[in-house]
């Protein structure tokens, strides 16, 4: 039999664990969008990889939610124990691959042997980027290891480079570019520090719950119900696959979609799923 004093305390103690799963949550810097309209000779330019944030503690894998990835011992002896700020990647155009292998709690040797560590940061908070890039290169030239990358750095050049870089980019499967400023210092939060660059603009929606199809949808998801980050809702029906139309996302899971602009009301327009980001917990 359950006591009012178990009863009292059960809610006290969800939080105390709640608290504690999230206890090593990274303070992590995070990307605004590329407007057309920034100093370029202040950045440095970069690949965005098509992978998962994950910030090494010097330690493990931590995502950036505060989750461990559990990465195999071969993975991790190698790599320095100092912070490092990166993403796990395995390649253009295989990210749900990937996202399944660093989720499991068990890893398996053969999906790790495609990964590799990006680190593209030092999370040193008083010294600037183009300083932080030097140390990160002697550490990643010391610990000698092929499954640690840093991510190649350059100065951007003028507008009609970015576009060319960019368009070579995404032609060869890539998903983007990311601008450095170079003098930032390691802050969390979004910032014009940090500035993503692609051709379409994505965010990400929390699944509510999938609504039926009609017509050669019959008998299938036809479109998803998900909430925006700023609390609004609105369906996506366009970007799936036949075998995510009859297995779709979970309600909870999160989902990246692509769009281009917003409509008068403020909602994206044009709004096409792309992948799951995070399924449901």
């Amino acid at each position: 039999m359950v006591s009012s004093l178990s009863l009292r305390l059960a809610p006290v103690l969800c939080l105390f664990v709640a608290c504690l799963a999230h206890a090593e949550r990274p303070d992590l810097p995070l990307a605004n969008v590329y407007e057309g309209d920034a100093d370029l000779s202040a950045y440095l330019v970069s690949e965005k990889y098509d992978g998962v944030r994950a910030f090494w503690t010097g330690q493990r894998f931590l995502s950036r939610r505060g989750n461990p990835y559990h990465a195999p011992d071969w993975f991790t002896e190698p790599l320095p124990d100092r912070p490092m700020d990166g993403e796990l990647w395995m390649g253009r155009g295989r990210f749900a691959e990937l996202s399944g292998a660093v989720r499991k709690d068990e890893p398996v040797n053969r999906e790790w042997r495609s990964i590799r560590f990006m680190v593209f940061d030092l999370p040193v908070r008083d010294m600037p980027f183009r300083d932080r890039l030097m140390t990160l290169k002697s550490l990643v030239r010391a610990a000698d290891t092929p499954h640690l990358k840093l991510v190649k750095q350059q100065p951007v050049g003028d507008r009609e480079a970015l576009a060319a870089r960019l368009d070579q980019v995404v032609d060869a499967g890539g998903e983007g570019l990311m601008l450095k400023r170079a003098d930032s210092l390691y802050h969390a939060g979004r910032s014009d520090d940090l500035l993503k660059v692609k051709r379409h603009r994505d965010a990400e929606a929390e699944v509510i719950r999938s609504l039926p199809g009609e017509g050669q949808f019959e008998g299938m998801m036809g479109s998803l119900l998900v909430e925006l980050e700023n609390g609004r809702r609105m369906r996506i029906g366009t970007g799936f696959s036949h075998a995510e139309r009859e297995n779709p996302p979970e309600p909870g899971a999160v989902i990246t979609y692509r769009y281009y602009g917003r409509t008068s009301t403020g909602l994206p327009r044009f709004a096409s799923f792309m992948r799951v980001r995070r399924p449901a917990e």
